[in-house]
């Protein structure tokens, strides 16, 4: 699909509102992915050198 300027691409054809929306709510959510996964793997390591410690 061509667009013929930079406004019509943003525009997507009337559609705007769901496309950028969905791409906006899938970007948020690999973010808050990340950040959790983070969070969970530094409670395993808490855990683990806790119990390490006994």
């Amino acid at each position: 699909m061509q667009w013929e300027s930079w406004s019509a691409f943003f525009n997507m054809g009337g559609y705007a509102f769901y496309v950028w929306f969905s791409f906006g709510l899938t970007a948020l959510c690999m973010v808050w992915e990340v950040i959790a996964l983070r969070k969970r793997r530094a409670e395993a390591l808490r855990l683990t050198q806790l119990l390490a410690q006994d």
